[in-house]
């Protein structure tokens, strides 16, 4: 299929977002919407077939690309965002049957959904540095509707705070992503060539570094601001937990990736133009200061969707934190423990949302038994709590060894001493809370039963995923994160 996929892959999820939008049937946008998330899945298994095959996809002059580095975030937007799609259809048939939400707007919120898909896939395989920006702006318009969905007070406050928060903070990244254009135009003088992300690594270190050291702090924050790195982070935990909870599993598994994707591009070029001190001394900062806040955050929460929500801040410092311990160890924890996050906190966030419904509350001091409950999904929650943490064997597990190991090779072993204390706090919160609501006596006139099987199918997908590469990480797997490592340290 080749470089065709780079216009198959915004396609589909746009024509599905229109044919959404005109729909008024219930069953009809169902099947429309698993059309859609079904052949972006297929797409981006067959982008990832073809970078492993060795091919480095271009089309549009250029704009659009595929490395190992967008395979990786292509493979996470495709299958994440199946999951959490077919997810969405028990989940939202719910509401449909208790009048939270009529027809019309289960057919907005499939709409919205694939819009939302459609910019991620956009940001992913643009190569372009303006269109990059653009796409990640456009993400917020995309889900701001699905953070507001139920339209309540809370839900709408949320909204606003998420788009104005993240809009500030993406102005910041369109400083850094000037400046960068700039310094590559004074060196190129082709405009076009200026603003791609391939003749930008190519060029790297003839780029003034002082300038490059500016454009990097620059979107450090603008796109920290959107990934949630502490202090930018305070409307995080109101947008993940007043939002649907598919919709939160999409934000923190999916979203947050394409936005540290746009990190990581500049982190590629940072590492040649000015040297791999500087970022990864701001990374390494920015990262523990992430764990250490919500650490403590989580450690007080009684809403279980704010403790997770503090959980992907957490995640998002760890993240940082290995390409702070950086070389190639340090970026590999790093991109593994996207996969793994992803997978994880998909899981709890759908898992929450069946919890939710049994008990009709979050606050965790209210929910007791839910094993005896809801079984299947009191196990899913168990799980779920026991990878975030990063418990053997799940994967999180390896890819936060795999982190402190980097920071002990790179030399930061006090750092890392500091990191380890901030994880064993997060492990006594989420174990306090299976304690509480896992375990012990449910509510005596609280009736017993699962969520259909449509609410627990993907979640059985998600936990199979999630504790297979605990144990086994496949080789087409291995070689993708191999590659995506080359990319980021050498650029191809």
């Amino acid at each position: 299929m080749g470089e065709n996929i780079l216009f198959y892959l915004p396609a589909v999820p746009l024509g599905t977002a229109l044919l959404a939008f005109g729909i008024r049937s219930r069953r009809m946008v169902e099947v429309v919407h698993l059309a859609g998330i079904s052949s972006v899945a297929l797409l981006s298994l067959l982008l990832v077939q073809d970078v492993l095959r060795g091919q480095t996809l271009l089309a549009l002059d250029g704009m659009l690309y595929a490395d190992g580095l967008t395979a990786l975030l292509v493979l996470i937007i495709g299958v994440v965002g199946f999951l959490d799609g077919f997810y969405s259809i028990g989940y939202l048939r719910h509401d449909l049957a208790q009048g939270e939400v009529d027809a019309r707007g289960v057919c907005a919120y499939y709409g919205f959904y694939h819009l939302l898909l459609l910019t991620m896939v956009l940001a992913a395989i643009s190569n372009n540095i303006a269109i990059m920006w653009a796409a990640v702006e456009a993400t917020t318009l995309g889900s701001a509707f699905l953070v507001g969905f139920y339209k309540h007070k809370t839900a709408a406050e949320a909204a606003w705070k998420y788009v104005l928060i993240c809009s500030v903070g993406l102005a910041f990244a369109l400083y850094g992503t000037i400046l960068t254009y700039s310094n590559a135009f004074a060196v190129v003088q082709d405009a076009h060539r200026a603003m791609l992300w391939t003749e930008l690594v190519g060029i790297a270190r003839g780029l003034d570094p002082q300038v490059m050291k500016l454009a990097f702090v620059f979107i450090l924050i603008g796109y920290g601001a959107k990934v949630g790195l502490v202090p930018m982070h305070t409307w995080l935990p109101d947008t993940y937990s007043e939002a649907p909870s598919p919709v939160s599993a999409l934000l923190s598994g999916v979203l947050m990736k394409c936005v540290l994707f746009g990190i990581l591009r500049y982190y590629a070029i940072a590492l040649q133009a000015v040297g791999k001190e500087f970022p990864q001394t701001l990374l390494l900062i920015f990262g523990l200061l992430s764990v250490g806040v919500a650490a403590f955050f989580i450690l007080v929460q009684n809403d279980i969707k704010r403790k997770l929500a503090y959980s992907s801040v957490e995640h998002v410092g760890i993240i940082a934190t290995g390409l702070g311990a950086g070389g190639p160890l340090g970026i590999l924890a790093a991109l593994f423990h996207v996969i793994n996050h992803s997978l994880t906190k998909s899981l709890l966030f759908c898992t929450v949302g069946n919890v939710a419904r049994k008990y009709g509350t979050r606050d965790a001091q209210k929910i007791r038994g839910m094993l005896k409950v809801a079984p299947f999904t009191g196990f899913m929650f168990m799980a779920g709590l026991l990878a975030v943490v990063g418990a053997p064997p799940f994967s999180i597990f390896v890819s936060e060894f795999m982190t402190l190991a980097a920071g002990l090779q790179a030399g930061y072993f006090w750092p890392m001493i500091l990191f380890l204390v901030l994880l064993v706090v997060v492990f006594v919160a989420f174990i306090i809370l299976i304690s509480d609501t896992v375990l012990g006596f449910p509510p005596e006139d609280l009736p017993r039963g699962d969520a259909g099987w449509l609410c627990l199918l993907p979640l059985g997908v998600l936990f199979v995923l999630m504790a297979g590469l605990g144990i086994y990480v496949p080789a087409p797997l291995n070689q993708l994160l191999q590659g995506a490592v080359s990319v980021v340290l050498g650029g191809k």
